[in-house]
C-alpha cells in the first residue's frame, strides 16, 4: 500500500482526527491510537485499522512514554487545545529537536495563532466562521449546517491528511518534518473555493437559497415520489435539461424558458407534480441511461445493492457486518487494503506496541503497576 513502513501517533479525539488516522491506516500507515486509561469504552468510531495503546498523560512516567513513541514514528496527529502539549513538554520545538524528521499534525478548529486559537467550538461554529454556513439554507430559512461533515470531516480530517502526505514527500527531498497547521476554518473555507473564485461570474448574484446551485433552481433540486422517497435532479446545461424535460413528458413549448428566473417558482410547482405522480423505482427506470441528470436518492440501506456501486465494490463489509465506504481514490498499483478487523478496544494492543518500540517485559509490567500505562485483556471470541 502506498502508505506502508509509515508510522503514525494518533492522539485519541473526536471526529476529524480520527478520520485523518482512518485515511492514514487504510492506505497503509500504521497507525497507533493514543488513549486515555481508566476509560472503558472507546467514541473513536474510526478506529479501523489502528492499534491502541492506553497512556496516562497525567504521570511522568506516561508523558516518557509518549515522548519515546514519537521519536521513533514518522507522523503525530494531535487533535488538543493549543498550549496542551507545550504544557507537557511534548510541544513541536522539543519533539522536532530530537526527531527532525517528524511530521507533526496539529488539527484544531481555528489554528495555532489568532484571537480564537484557544476557543472551543465544533463543526457549526468552525462553519460558520468560514463563511460558508451563510450559504447553505433555502430561501426565506436561517442557514443550516449540513450534519457536521464540511468543517470536521472534508476541511478538518481530509485537508489533515493532505497535509501529512504533502509533508511525508517534502521529506524525502530534504530529510526534515514539519509541523502541520490544519485549522478547521481555514479548511473549511479552502473546501469551499469554488463559492470566492466563481462570485464574478453571476453564480451566487441572488440571497441564500435563490441562485442555480443553492436549491434557487426547480432543475437543481430534490423532488418527492408517490411513495415518499426522493428524486435529485441536476439539469443545469441545456442538453441535459431537454432530457431532464422528456422523461418528465412535459411539452418545453408549454413551459416558461429554464433561465427565466422570475418563472422559476411555476416550473418547480410543475416538476413537483410530475415526480410526485410516480415511485422512485419507476422514475429511475424513466431516466436510467439517458443524460437528463436525474438520479435517485438513496438510502444508507439501499446503497450498496445499487447495481453501479454494486459493480464497482464501493462499499464493504466488516467482521461485524456492519458496511461501510471503501476507501477512496482508487490507487491502481496501491490500492488501499481496509482492515475488517473489529476496531481496538482501548489498551488492546499497549504491551504489543510498546515492545515494538523497545520497551522490556519487566519496563512494561511496572508501569502498568504504577498506572502509567494501562493493558487490557481482550477476551477471544469462541
Amino acid at each position: 500500500m502506498a502508505l506502508a513502513g509509515v508510522r503514525v501517533i494518533e492522539l485519541a479525539g473526536l471526529a476529524p482526527a480520527p478520520f485523518c488516522g482512518m485515511i492514514l491506516a487504510d492506505f497503509g500507515a500504521k497507525v497507533i491510537r493514543v488513549d486515555r486509561t481508566k476509560v472503558s469504552t472507546s467514541v473513536d468510531t474510526m478506529g479501523r485499522g489502528k492499534k491502541s495503546v492506553a497512556i496516562n498523560l497525567k504521570t511522568k512516567e506516561g508523558v516518557a512514554v509518549l515522548r519515546r513513541l514519537c521519536l521513533g514514528s514518522d507522523v503525530l496527529l494531535e487533535p488538543y487545545r493549543k498550549g496542551v502539549m507545550e504544557k507537557l513538554g511534548l510541544g513541536p520545538q522539543e519533539l522536532l529537536k530530537e526527531n527532525p524528521g517528524l511530521i507533526y499534525a496539529r488539527l484544531t478548529g481555528y489554528g495555532q495563532g489568532g484571537a480564537l486559537s484557544t476557543a472551543a467550538g465544533h463543526d457549526i461554529n468552525y462553519l460558520a466562521m468560514s463563511g460558508l454556513l451563510s450559504w447553505l439554507g433555502r430561501s426565506g430559512e436561517k442557514p443550516y449546517a449540513p450534519l457536521n461533515l464540511l468543517a470536521d470531516f472534508a476541511g478538518g480530517g481530509l485537508t489533515c491528511a493532505l497535509g501529512v502526505v504533502l509533508a511525508l514527500l517534502e521529506r524525502t527531498r530534504t530529510g526534515k518534518g514539519e509541523v502541520i497547521d490544519a485549522s478547521m476554518v481555514e479548511g473549511a473555507a479552502y473546501v469551499g473555493s469554488f463559492l470566492w473564485k466563481s462570485g464574478r461570474i453571476g453564480l451566487w448574484d441572488q440571497p441564500r437559497g435563490q441562485n442555480m446551485l443553492d436549491s434557487g433552481a426547480p432543475f437543481y433540486d430534490t423532488y418527492q415520489t408517490s411513495d415518499g422517497k426522493y428524486m435529485a435532479v441536476g439539469a443545469i446545461e441545456p442538453q441535459f435539461y431537454r432530457q431532464l424535460l422528456e422523461g418528465l413528458e412535459l411539452d418545453v413549448g408549454k413551459l416558461p424558458p429554464q433561465m427565466s428566473f422570475e418563472d422559476w417558482p411555476e416550473l418547480r410547482r410543475v416538476f413537483t407534480e410530475r415526480f410526485a405522480s410516480k415511485s422512485q423505482a419507476e422514475w429511475s427506470e424513466v431516466f436510467n441511461g439517458t443524460d437528463a441528470c436525474v438520479t435517485p436518492v438513496l438510502t444508507f440501506h439501499q446503497v450498496s445493492s445499487h447495481p453501479h456501486n454494486q459493480e464497482r465494490a464501493s462499499f464493504m463489509r466488516d467482521a461485524s457486518g456492519d458496511e461501510s465506504p471503501r476507501p477512496a481514490p482508487v490507487l491502481s498499483r496501491t490500492p488501499a487494503e481496509p482492515c475488517l478487523a473489529p476496531d481496538p478496544v482501548i489498551g488492546q494492543n499497549t504491551a504489543e506496541v510498546l515492545r515494538e518500540y523497545g520497551f522490556t517485559s519487566a519496563e512494561i509490567d511496572k508501569m502498568q503497576a504504577s498506572g502509567a500505562v494501562e493493558v487490557a485483556l481482550v477476551k477471544a471470541k469462541l
